[in-house]
């Protein structure tokens, strides 16, 4: 059992690992960005806050203690006084020390509201947080597009590196061939040797920065990513926008909505039961602890209902303020989509710009390649010298690179659009 778990999770791993596409690694960048973790954490908060509110329906209990030492006390007018004497009664009045202990309990029996508003507040603050990290979140493709595209754009330099190594060596053949038949000195193989070593060192410099940013995408992304697959063309591009900031300006509108509703309930008038008891002298019974000095039990229960009006001195204010945070989040809004629409204008521009350009560069290297094969036949006809032959095979190189640059950022820009309209 213990094998076939073990095997599982291999297969498993394995799976991730060799996830190399453009969308594999956003998606794994998403997991394993720690902000995720929060999103958890969030819910749960929100689940006590919730839960702590609704509370406000149990029985709110009280227990309190008193002792007092006061300056004067209620007593017997002195003819009642005099006239208790006389009848041979002691009527002793109360003492200065006073003592208590009470129990006060309130029950919630309407409350306007207030409650249900509290909940919703909490709930509707918890999506916001929410919203927010998700924005925070998709920002994060961007970042993966960046590193991801540059890796593109080095694996096509190596390559093409190769490739004018692979056509310098076969140079250097041929100049060997002919040193042997004297139709060519020492010191050109020497220039072709120099061209291929600075090839080998350009080669050398790429690929330790290739794997620099290899390491830093697998860091980021949390899965080791070793061959980076050029995504295909985006043939249909859509002018839609579905980001998650819309999202968030939604739940900061409704936030406002149900914090203007919680105004009317403070406004509502409240009622409740409530039931108080305590120990202690004196009692409710003020004649009889006036005569006898005893502590005793005493209790009272009752419905209040009470209304503050307090709400009415800042309602005017706390609209006015909830007005202007809609307006901020509204005016938000319109910028977002404004800025959202100009940033999706330039792309199409730059897709368009970059679609001629490649057109432009097959044609520019057909007419390279053309060239550099000339070039290589005069040499061996003794036409032409080392130099002009290395300088058409660099320009066919440096047109080849061009291509693969236009080719890797036209991607991007195709890529960097979807992630604006969150396709």
């Amino acid at each position: 059992m213990k094998q076939n778990m073990l095997t599982l999770a291999l297969i498993a791993l394995a799976t991730v690992a060799k996830a190399q596409t453009l969308e594999e690694c956003q998606k794994a960048a998403e997991r394993n960005y720690p902000l995720i973790r929060q999103y958890d954490l969030i819910t749960k908060t929100t689940d006590l806050t919730v839960k702590n509110i609704q509370k406000g329906w149990l029985p709110q209990i009280t227990v309190s203690t008193q002792i007092t030492y006061q300056s004067d006390v209620m007593s017997w007018p002195g003819n009642m006084k005099g006239l208790f004497q006389q009848m041979g009664l002691d009527m002793k009045g109360l003492t200065k020390d006073q003592y208590k202990v009470g129990i006060d309990l309130q029950q919630t029996i309407y409350d306007g509201g207030a409650i249900g508003s509290q909940n919703k507040i909490a709930r509707q603050q918890g999506k916001v947080k929410e919203a927010q990290h998700e924005v925070t979140l998709y920002q994060i493709r961007k970042r993966v597009n960046e590193m991801y595209f540059a890796l593109l754009l080095l694996d096509e330099q190596i390559k093409l590196n190769d490739d004018i190594k692979a056509l310098l060596m076969s140079s250097e053949k041929r100049l060997c061939n002919m040193m042997k038949s004297g139709t060519a000195a020492m010191s050109d193989l020497e220039n072709v040797k120099a061209e291929r070593l600075n090839a080998e060192q350009q080669n050398t410099s790429m690929k330790s920065q290739r794997n620099t940013l290899q390491r830093l995408l697998s860091i980021f992304c949390g899965i080791e990513v070793n061959n980076a697959q050029k995504p295909e063309i985006v043939k249909e591009r859509s002018l839609s926008i579905n980001r998650p900031e819309l999202r968030l300006f939604d739940a900061q509108l409704q936030l406002t909505d149900v914090q203007g509703k919680a105004l009317n309930a403070q406004l509502l008038p409240k009622l409740g039961l409530f039931a108080q008891g305590y120990y202690g002298y004196p009692g409710l019974n003020m004649f009889q602890d006036m005569i006898k000095h005893k502590w005793g039990l005493n209790g009272i229960v009752g419905v209040k209902l009470f209304w503050n009006i307090g709400a009415l001195y800042t309602r005017k204010n706390d609209k006015a303020k909830l007005l202007l945070q809609r307006e901020i989040t509204e005016n938000s809004r319109e910028v977002f989509l404004f800025n959202t629409k100009l940033e999706q204008t330039q792309q199409n521009e730059n897709i368009s710009r970059y679609l001629n350009m490649i057109q432009s560069d097959n044609e520019i290297i057909a007419l390279r390649t053309h060239v550099r094969k000339a070039a290589e036949s005069k040499l061996a006809h003794g036409i032409i010298d080392v130099n002009s032959l290395l300088r058409e095979i660099n320009s066919e190189n440096a047109a080849k690179i061009q291509q693969a640059i236009h080719e890797i950022d036209m991607l991007k820009e195709m890529y960097n659009q979807k992630n604006t309209n969150n396709e």
